[in-house]
Protein backbone atom coordinates (compact mmCIF):
# COMPACT_ATOMS: atom_id res chain seq x y z
CA UNK A 1 0.00 0.00 0.00
CA UNK A 2 1.30 3.54 -0.76
CA UNK A 3 2.42 5.98 2.16
CA UNK A 4 1.48 9.32 2.60
CA UNK A 5 3.37 11.49 4.15
CA UNK A 6 2.99 14.86 2.83
CA UNK A 7 0.59 15.87 5.09
CA UNK A 8 1.59 19.40 5.45
CA UNK A 9 0.93 20.28 2.16
CA UNK A 10 -2.59 18.91 1.86
CA UNK A 11 -4.00 16.16 4.63
CA UNK A 12 -4.78 12.54 3.16
CA UNK A 13 -6.92 10.83 3.95
CA UNK A 14 -9.59 12.87 4.67
CA UNK A 15 -12.52 11.35 7.78
CA UNK A 16 -15.17 9.18 5.59
CA UNK A 17 -17.73 11.83 7.02
CA UNK A 18 -15.80 14.41 5.14
CA UNK A 19 -16.48 12.64 1.63
CA UNK A 20 -20.23 12.21 2.48
CA UNK A 21 -20.47 15.89 3.84
CA UNK A 22 -18.89 16.78 -0.09
CA UNK A 23 -21.41 14.05 -1.59
CA UNK A 24 -24.60 15.19 -0.24
CA UNK A 25 -24.24 18.22 -0.30
CA UNK A 26 -23.77 18.18 -4.19
CA UNK A 27 -26.65 15.97 -4.55
CA UNK A 28 -29.20 16.86 -1.74
CA UNK A 29 -28.91 20.86 -1.67
CA UNK A 30 -27.30 21.87 -4.77
CA UNK A 31 -27.85 25.22 -4.69
CA UNK A 32 -25.88 28.36 -3.58
CA UNK A 33 -26.42 30.49 -0.68
CA UNK A 34 -27.87 33.84 -0.96
CA UNK A 35 -29.30 33.64 -4.64
CA UNK A 36 -32.56 32.73 -3.91
CA UNK A 37 -35.65 32.37 -1.99
CA UNK A 38 -36.15 28.62 -2.35
CA UNK A 39 -35.99 25.52 -0.18
CA UNK A 40 -33.24 24.55 -1.28
CA UNK A 41 -31.17 27.95 -1.49
CA UNK A 42 -32.22 28.66 1.56
CA UNK A 43 -30.82 25.26 3.19
CA UNK A 44 -27.67 26.20 1.46
CA UNK A 45 -27.90 29.69 3.46
CA UNK A 46 -28.07 27.65 6.90
CA UNK A 47 -25.61 25.17 6.09
CA UNK A 48 -22.79 27.81 5.64
CA UNK A 49 -24.50 29.60 8.51
CA UNK A 50 -23.33 26.59 10.64
CA UNK A 51 -19.86 26.15 9.33
CA UNK A 52 -19.04 29.82 9.75
CA UNK A 53 -20.20 29.42 13.37
CA UNK A 54 -18.00 25.99 13.88
CA UNK A 55 -15.12 27.65 12.24
CA UNK A 56 -15.94 30.94 14.55
CA UNK A 57 -15.76 28.55 17.83
CA UNK A 58 -12.52 26.44 16.79
CA UNK A 59 -10.42 29.78 16.84
CA UNK A 60 -12.62 31.97 19.35
CA UNK A 61 -13.44 34.52 16.71
CA UNK A 62 -15.73 36.58 18.51
CA UNK A 63 -17.96 37.72 15.02
CA UNK A 64 -18.83 34.58 13.21
CA UNK A 65 -20.16 37.14 10.48
CA UNK A 66 -16.38 37.87 10.46
CA UNK A 67 -14.97 34.36 9.44
CA UNK A 68 -14.56 35.02 5.25
CA UNK A 69 -14.24 32.10 3.33
CA UNK A 70 -11.72 31.65 1.02
CA UNK A 71 -10.66 29.14 -1.52
CA UNK A 72 -7.05 28.67 0.51
CA UNK A 73 -4.71 30.38 2.70
CA UNK A 74 -3.12 32.17 0.36
CA UNK A 75 -6.01 34.18 -0.49
CA UNK A 76 -7.11 34.76 3.16
CA UNK A 77 -3.53 35.96 3.78
CA UNK A 78 -4.02 38.38 0.27
CA UNK A 79 -7.35 39.61 1.75
CA UNK A 80 -5.65 40.43 5.06
CA UNK A 81 -2.39 42.43 3.68
CA UNK A 82 -4.00 44.16 1.02
CA UNK A 83 -7.27 44.66 2.70
CA UNK A 84 -5.38 46.44 5.55
CA UNK A 85 -1.96 47.70 4.33
CA UNK A 86 -1.65 51.56 2.68
CA UNK A 87 1.62 53.01 1.21
CA UNK A 88 3.26 54.50 4.17
CA UNK A 89 2.52 51.98 6.59
CA UNK A 90 4.78 49.32 8.68
CA UNK A 91 4.96 46.07 8.26
CA UNK A 92 6.84 43.28 10.00
CA UNK A 93 7.10 40.06 9.18
CA UNK A 94 9.99 37.09 9.89
CA UNK A 95 12.64 34.97 7.53
CA UNK A 96 10.88 31.65 7.54
CA UNK A 97 7.59 32.86 5.75
CA UNK A 98 5.89 30.70 3.14
CA UNK A 99 5.35 32.75 -0.18
CA UNK A 100 1.69 32.90 0.25
CA UNK A 101 2.44 35.76 2.93
CA UNK A 102 6.08 37.03 1.72
CA UNK A 103 4.97 37.26 -2.24
CA UNK A 104 2.20 39.91 -1.44
CA UNK A 105 4.07 41.60 1.26
CA UNK A 106 6.76 42.09 -1.50
CA UNK A 107 4.16 43.34 -4.11
CA UNK A 108 2.51 45.60 -1.58
CA UNK A 109 6.34 46.86 -0.66
CA UNK A 110 6.64 47.99 -4.39
CA UNK A 111 3.59 50.04 -4.44
CA UNK A 112 5.15 51.93 -1.06
CA UNK A 113 4.69 49.85 2.46
CA UNK A 114 7.70 49.53 4.26
CA UNK A 115 8.54 45.78 4.87
CA UNK A 116 11.07 44.86 7.75
CA UNK A 117 12.12 41.16 7.49
CA UNK A 118 13.33 39.54 10.87
CA UNK A 119 16.08 37.33 11.46
CA UNK A 120 15.11 33.98 12.70
CA UNK A 121 18.03 32.28 14.19
CA UNK A 122 19.29 29.05 12.76
CA UNK A 123 16.47 26.59 14.02
CA UNK A 124 14.03 28.69 12.39
CA UNK A 125 12.66 30.16 15.73
CA UNK A 126 12.25 34.20 16.05
CA UNK A 127 12.97 35.90 18.81
CA UNK A 128 10.19 38.65 19.93
CA UNK A 129 12.85 40.60 21.49
CA UNK A 130 13.99 41.78 17.80
CA UNK A 131 10.30 42.08 16.77
CA UNK A 132 10.13 44.62 19.39
CA UNK A 133 13.58 45.99 17.76
CA UNK A 134 11.71 46.91 14.53
CA UNK A 135 9.03 48.69 15.77
CA UNK A 136 8.66 51.95 14.20
CA UNK A 137 5.94 54.76 14.67
CA UNK A 138 4.63 53.78 11.06
CA UNK A 139 4.41 50.09 11.81
CA UNK A 140 0.78 48.67 11.08
CA UNK A 141 1.06 45.15 11.61
CA UNK A 142 3.34 42.70 12.51
CA UNK A 143 2.47 39.15 10.02
CA UNK A 144 3.61 35.87 11.27
CA UNK A 145 3.25 32.06 10.26
CA UNK A 146 2.68 30.04 13.50
CA UNK A 147 4.22 27.13 12.39
CA UNK A 148 6.92 26.88 9.86
CA UNK A 149 5.92 24.45 6.96
CA UNK A 150 9.94 23.78 6.39
CA UNK A 151 11.02 22.99 9.95
CA UNK A 152 7.89 22.53 11.80
CA UNK A 153 8.92 25.20 14.55
CA UNK A 154 6.11 26.59 16.63
CA UNK A 155 6.74 30.46 16.91
CA UNK A 156 5.72 32.22 20.19
CA UNK A 157 3.17 34.21 18.72
CA UNK A 158 1.79 35.25 22.20
CA UNK A 159 4.63 37.29 22.92
CA UNK A 160 4.42 38.51 19.59
CA UNK A 161 0.68 39.36 19.71
CA UNK A 162 1.41 41.06 22.88
CA UNK A 163 4.45 43.10 21.24
CA UNK A 164 1.54 43.94 18.42
CA UNK A 165 -0.76 45.22 21.06
CA UNK A 166 1.38 47.31 23.21
CA UNK A 167 2.67 49.04 19.78
CA UNK A 168 -1.18 49.54 18.09
CA UNK A 169 -0.36 47.53 15.42
CA UNK A 170 -2.55 44.41 13.67
CA UNK A 171 -1.61 40.76 14.59
CA UNK A 172 -1.65 38.45 11.58
CA UNK A 173 -1.24 34.82 11.95
CA UNK A 174 -0.39 32.34 8.79
CA UNK A 175 -1.94 29.51 10.95
CA UNK A 176 -1.42 26.87 7.57
CA UNK A 177 0.32 24.55 9.74
CA UNK A 178 -1.27 25.44 12.81
CA UNK A 179 -5.08 25.19 12.41
CA UNK A 180 -6.51 22.07 13.39
CA UNK A 181 -3.35 21.38 15.81
CA UNK A 182 -2.43 24.09 17.73
CA UNK A 183 -4.36 26.08 20.01
CA UNK A 184 -5.71 29.47 18.12
CA UNK A 185 -7.55 31.52 20.42
CA UNK A 186 -8.34 35.02 18.28
CA UNK A 187 -9.32 36.66 21.78
CA UNK A 188 -6.60 35.04 24.27
CA UNK A 189 -3.98 35.78 22.10
CA UNK A 190 -4.66 39.15 21.00
CA UNK A 191 -4.74 37.82 16.88
CA UNK A 192 -7.06 40.71 14.71
CA UNK A 193 -6.35 38.31 11.31
CA UNK A 194 -6.05 34.91 11.13
CA UNK A 195 -5.42 32.87 7.79
CA UNK A 196 -5.85 29.26 7.66
CA UNK A 197 -6.54 26.77 4.77
CA UNK A 198 -9.07 23.92 5.22
CA UNK A 199 -7.37 20.87 3.57
CA UNK A 200 -4.50 20.83 6.30
CA UNK A 201 -4.59 20.26 9.56
CA UNK A 202 -8.93 20.90 9.36
CA UNK A 203 -9.24 17.51 7.84
CA UNK A 204 -11.37 18.91 4.57
CA UNK A 205 -11.69 19.47 1.29
CA UNK A 206 -8.55 21.30 -1.36
CA UNK A 207 -10.33 24.85 -2.22
CA UNK A 208 -11.40 25.48 1.27
CA UNK A 209 -10.29 28.04 3.64
CA UNK A 210 -11.02 31.37 5.70
CA UNK A 211 -9.43 34.41 7.09
CA UNK A 212 -10.54 35.45 10.63
CA UNK A 213 -11.36 38.76 11.47
CA UNK A 214 -11.27 40.44 15.08
CA UNK A 215 -14.34 42.99 15.85
CA UNK A 216 -13.08 46.31 15.10
CA UNK A 217 -10.45 45.71 12.36
CA UNK A 218 -11.33 47.90 8.96
CA UNK A 219 -10.90 45.50 6.15
CA UNK A 220 -11.10 46.54 2.57
CA UNK A 221 -12.51 44.36 -0.33
CA UNK A 222 -10.03 43.15 -2.39
CA UNK A 223 -12.17 41.42 -5.04
CA UNK A 224 -15.63 42.97 -6.07
CA UNK A 225 -18.73 40.68 -7.98
CA UNK A 226 -22.09 39.57 -7.10
CA UNK A 227 -22.66 38.76 -3.88
CA UNK A 228 -26.46 37.91 -3.38
CA UNK A 229 -27.32 41.29 -1.71
CA UNK A 230 -27.21 44.97 -2.03
CA UNK A 231 -27.32 44.14 -6.30
CA UNK A 232 -28.66 47.48 -6.32
CA UNK A 233 -25.15 49.11 -5.86
CA UNK A 234 -22.98 49.45 -8.69
CA UNK A 235 -19.96 49.46 -5.54
CA UNK A 236 -18.76 46.52 -3.85
CA UNK A 237 -20.34 46.45 -0.68
CA UNK A 238 -17.72 45.98 2.30
CA UNK A 239 -19.90 44.64 5.33
CA UNK A 240 -19.19 41.46 6.53
CA UNK A 241 -19.30 38.21 5.64
CA UNK A 242 -21.04 38.73 2.02
CA UNK A 243 -18.82 42.02 0.78
CA UNK A 244 -15.71 40.39 0.94
CA UNK A 245 -17.02 36.22 -1.03
CA UNK A 246 -18.13 37.58 -4.10
CA UNK A 247 -19.03 35.30 -6.64
CA UNK A 248 -20.53 31.62 -5.52
CA UNK A 249 -19.39 29.46 -3.15
CA UNK A 250 -17.40 26.35 -2.66
CA UNK A 251 -21.11 25.03 -0.72
CA UNK A 252 -19.77 21.43 -0.79
CA UNK A 253 -16.07 22.46 0.01
CA UNK A 254 -17.19 24.24 2.88
CA UNK A 255 -19.60 21.31 4.04
CA UNK A 256 -16.57 19.31 3.75
CA UNK A 257 -14.81 21.61 5.82
CA UNK A 258 -17.61 21.58 8.27
CA UNK A 259 -17.50 18.09 8.82
CA UNK A 260 -13.21 17.93 8.76
CA UNK A 261 -13.49 20.25 12.07
CA UNK A 262 -16.41 18.36 13.93
CA UNK A 263 -13.66 15.07 13.38
CA UNK A 264 -11.04 17.31 14.90
CA UNK A 265 -13.19 18.54 17.74
CA UNK A 266 -14.40 15.24 18.50
CA UNK A 267 -11.50 13.29 18.05
CA UNK A 268 -9.35 15.98 20.36
CA UNK A 269 -6.94 18.55 19.17
CA UNK A 270 -4.76 17.86 21.67
CA UNK A 271 -4.97 13.91 20.64
CA UNK A 272 -4.39 14.59 16.99
CA UNK A 273 -1.36 16.47 18.05
CA UNK A 274 0.52 14.50 20.10
CA UNK A 275 0.19 11.51 17.51
CA UNK A 276 1.85 13.49 14.77
CA UNK A 277 4.58 14.76 17.09
CA UNK A 278 4.92 11.32 18.45
CA UNK A 279 4.85 9.99 15.01
CA UNK A 280 7.43 12.56 14.08
CA UNK A 281 9.87 12.35 16.74
CA UNK A 282 10.40 8.15 16.23
CA UNK A 283 11.29 9.28 12.61
CA UNK A 284 13.90 11.96 14.07
CA UNK A 285 15.58 9.28 16.61
CA UNK A 286 15.85 6.87 13.25
CA UNK A 287 17.19 9.71 10.70
CA UNK A 288 19.78 10.54 13.56
CA UNK A 289 21.34 6.81 13.64
CA UNK A 290 21.67 7.58 9.72
CA UNK A 291 25.33 8.21 8.42
CA UNK A 292 25.47 11.81 7.28
CA UNK A 293 21.68 12.88 7.93
CA UNK A 294 21.25 16.64 9.17
CA UNK A 295 18.08 17.60 10.63
CA UNK A 296 16.67 20.62 10.65
CA UNK A 297 14.87 22.67 13.45
CA UNK A 298 14.30 23.49 16.54
CA UNK A 299 16.11 21.46 19.14
CA UNK A 300 13.72 21.55 21.64
CA UNK A 301 10.67 19.15 21.43
CA UNK A 302 7.85 21.63 22.40
CA UNK A 303 8.96 24.27 19.64
CA UNK A 304 8.27 21.67 17.02
CA UNK A 305 5.14 20.16 15.45
CA UNK A 306 4.83 16.85 13.55
CA UNK A 307 7.00 18.28 10.40
CA UNK A 308 10.81 16.90 9.59
CA UNK A 309 13.03 18.04 7.28
CA UNK A 310 16.38 16.83 6.96
CA UNK A 311 18.58 16.35 4.01
CA UNK A 312 21.43 13.49 3.45
CA UNK A 313 25.16 14.52 2.62
CA UNK A 314 25.95 13.19 -1.44
CA UNK A 315 21.98 12.94 -1.97
CA UNK A 316 19.92 15.03 -3.77
CA UNK A 317 16.70 15.72 -1.94
CA UNK A 318 14.74 15.69 -4.99
CA UNK A 319 15.98 12.53 -5.83
CA UNK A 320 15.48 10.90 -2.43
CA UNK A 321 11.74 11.91 -2.83
CA UNK A 322 11.80 10.16 -6.27
CA UNK A 323 13.16 7.12 -5.01
CA UNK A 324 10.98 6.84 -2.48
CA UNK A 325 8.00 7.07 -4.42
CA UNK A 326 8.95 5.25 -7.33
CA UNK A 327 10.90 2.58 -5.65
CA UNK A 328 9.04 2.62 -2.46
CA UNK A 329 5.73 4.56 -3.10
CA UNK A 330 5.98 6.64 -0.08
CA UNK A 331 4.96 10.26 -0.69
CA UNK A 332 7.47 13.02 0.85
CA UNK A 333 8.14 16.73 -0.62
CA UNK A 334 11.79 17.90 -1.41
CA UNK A 335 12.78 21.10 -2.51
CA UNK A 336 12.30 24.33 -1.08
CA UNK A 337 8.80 24.34 0.08
CA UNK A 338 8.05 27.66 -0.91
CA UNK A 339 10.10 29.17 1.49
CA UNK A 340 13.01 30.21 -0.17
CA UNK A 341 14.07 32.33 3.09
CA UNK A 342 13.56 30.11 5.64
CA UNK A 343 15.79 27.69 3.55
CA UNK A 344 18.39 30.18 3.98
CA UNK A 345 18.04 30.51 7.68
CA UNK A 346 18.66 27.36 8.35
CA UNK A 347 21.06 27.18 5.98
CA UNK A 348 19.37 24.28 3.33
CA UNK A 349 19.33 26.81 0.15
CA UNK A 350 19.29 25.96 -2.76
CA UNK A 351 19.00 22.30 -2.53
CA UNK A 352 16.21 22.33 0.06
CA UNK A 353 15.28 19.50 2.38
CA UNK A 354 13.51 16.19 2.29
CA UNK A 355 10.24 17.23 4.42
CA UNK A 356 7.95 14.27 5.98
CA UNK A 357 4.83 15.32 7.48
CA UNK A 358 3.10 12.40 9.18
CA UNK A 359 -1.25 12.87 9.56
CA UNK A 360 -3.70 11.57 12.04
CA UNK A 361 -4.09 8.34 9.78
CA UNK A 362 -0.47 7.66 9.87
CA UNK A 363 0.98 4.76 11.72
CA UNK A 364 4.22 4.04 13.51
CA UNK A 365 4.96 0.91 10.49
CA UNK A 366 3.99 3.51 7.88
CA UNK A 367 7.30 5.61 9.68
CA UNK A 368 9.45 2.40 10.12
CA UNK A 369 8.40 1.83 6.34
CA UNK A 370 9.70 4.83 5.67
CA UNK A 371 13.08 5.00 8.01
CA UNK A 372 13.82 1.43 6.25
CA UNK A 373 13.46 2.72 2.59
CA UNK A 374 15.55 5.75 3.18
CA UNK A 375 18.57 3.18 4.65
CA UNK A 376 18.15 1.12 1.65
CA UNK A 377 17.84 4.03 -0.76
CA UNK A 378 21.56 5.82 0.97
CA UNK A 379 23.44 2.46 1.07
CA UNK A 380 22.48 1.86 -2.70
CA UNK A 381 23.56 5.08 -3.71
CA UNK A 382 27.21 4.60 -1.54
CA UNK A 383 27.87 0.96 -2.76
Amino acid sequence: MPIYLDNAATSFPKPEQVYTAVLQTMQQVGASPGRGGYGSALDASRLLLAVREAVAGLVNCADSARVIFTHNATVALNMAVMGTLLPGDHVITTSMEHNSLLRPLCMLEKQGVDLTIVQADAQGLVDPALIRTALRPATRMIAVAHVSNVTGGIQDIVAIAAIAREAGALMLVDAAQSAGLQELDMQRIGIDLLAAPGHKGLLGPQGTGFLAVAPGVQLRPVMAGGTGSSSDQDQQPDGFPEGFEPGTHNLPGIAGLGAGIAFVQATGLEQIRMHEQELAEYARVRLQQLPGCCLYGPLQTDRRSGVVSFAVDGFDAATVAFLLDREHGIAVRAGLQCAPRAHRTIGSYPGGTVRLSPGWFTTRNDIQRFCDALISITRKGTS
